[in-house]
């Protein structure tokens, strides 16, 4: 029995070891196109490595309480459900414990190697590859995988010598690449699969307002953000930068709308709720807020979360002096101020990379595998995990998550006797 694995990232060498270990017998081959296997591993989480999370605030099974899993993963949700009842994130932390390699969950449930360096990671599965026997080809892009008529599968790998045809074939393929295009995916793949455009999904927002980027390093601990027009929403700590907005609010909201914005080129109105609660809310703490402190200035007392700078910013976005008494606000002041606090309106001038690391969604269209085992309809034997799959996540762990999930669930039901 012949495997073979396309692509040396997290799910292709999560999954060959785990075939290797299930099926000792079995040839198994990893292929990866560039010069060292887990390449993007080696930067994630700002070179920590945020293997997973805790998914103690998730609800796994729809329960009530907790995100549901659908604001974890907006693109695979059933999916992945099917996949972490197979490995989840306990079955990971165990997993790599048994690894060698002691785990630290922080307070937001991100949970990262205790040396914090990824580099760890990476040595714990080339070590795992080595020590199952997988044999590794680096430098070796697979072009394309021919279905053969009576069953396996053929590969084209360019400039590599192939005297003996016999060992270009293997009995299965499991494809884990992904991120880079449509067209790769389906120049790589037997005709007749569906793929999805590939499209960034984990990117800060640039904002061309001078006014907002002069607030660079101001970090909103809670805040609302959604696009006019549309009903895509996120909420979370917020962070201005000097080209706009990142944090966790922005990178969820940036995963929820991907296709939206690159539809629209990377434009559109962002509305930024500050208080991240309803303008009657905000009309209360108004009243409130004037009731006690009406000789005092407005810019004198920001609501809470929020810092003296930013609180200026927002008054004179609502038309406000910054002298203004809160006795001489009136009630068409109230409502602006109301209405920036719950609403301000910033023009999207495009997006950002997030750090080093590169999220994409799209890829092999779900509906062209069988999601229990993730092998193809139409090509018994071709499987696929990670991100060849239109799956993707929301950052904190849960994209890693998934290719572990992904590639345990191939190694599974991978089966010898096919």
């Amino acid at each position: 029995m012949r495997i073979a694995v396309i692509g040396g990232g997290a799910a292709g060498c999560f999954c060959a070891i785990g075939v290797k270990r299930l099926r000792p017998g079995a040839d198994v081959t990893l292929f990866e196109a560039g010069p060292k296997l887990l390449a993007k591993v080696a930067v994630t989480g700002g070179g920590r490595c945020n293997l997973t999370n805790s998914f103690r605030d998730v609800s796994l099974d729809g329960s009530p309480g907790g995100l549901r899993l659908e604001e974890i993963y907006p693109r695979g949700t059933q999916l992945m459900r099917r996949a972490l009842r197979c490995f989840s994130p306990e079955d990971c932390r165990r997993w790599f414990e048994a690894e060698g390699v002691r785990l630290v969950i922080q307070e937001d449930q991100c949970v990262f190697p205790a040396s914090q360096d990824a580099m760890q990671i990476v040595r714990t599965l080339e070590r795992g590859l080595r020590e199952a026997g997988v044999r590794v080809q680096t430098g070796a892009r697979v072009t394309h995988i021919e279905a053969v008529a009576d069953g396996g599968f053929r590969l084209e790998i360019p400039g590599q010598a192939r005297t003996d045809r016999e060992r270009e074939f293997f009995d299965q393929v499991v494809v884990t690449v992904g991120g880079s295009s449509r067209e790769r995916l389906q120049q790589l793949l037997p005709d007749g699969i569906e793929v999805t455009p590939c499209v960034p999904s984990l990117f800060t927002l640039k904002i061309a307002d001078e006014g907002l980027r002069a607030l660079m390093g101001t970090v909103v601990e809670q805040a609302g953000l959604s696009l006019a027009g549309t009903k895509f929403r996120s909420a979370g700590a917020l962070l201005l930068t000097d080209w706009g907005v990142s944090g966790p609010a922005t990178l969820r909201l940036s995963s929820y709308a991907a296709r939206h914005l690159a539809e629209n080129g990377y434009t559109g109105t962002l509305l930024i709720n500050w208080l991240d609660g309803t303008e009657a809310g905000a009309r209360a703490w108004i009243a409130a807020t004037a009731a006690g402190n009406a000789h005092k200035q407005a810019a004198g007392t920001p609501p809470p979360g929020l810092t003296a700078r930013l609180w200026r910013h927002l008054l004179r976005r609502a038309g406000l002096r910054e002298d203004l008494r809160w006795a001489e606000m009136g009630g068409k002041g109230v409502s602006r101020l109301a209405a920036t606090l719950c609403a301000d309106a910033y023009p999207v001038a495009g997006r950002a990379r997030f750090k080093e690391e590169f999220v994409t969604c799209g890829g092999v269209s779900l509906g062209s595998i069988d999601i229990n085992t993730l092998e193809s309809k139409q090509f018994p034997g071709l499987f696929f995990a990670g991100e060849a799959l239109d799956v993707d996540a929301v950052t904190g762990g849960f994209n890693l998550q998934a290719a572990w999930s992904t590639g345990a669930v191939v190694a599974a039901h991978i089966s010898a006797d096919r």
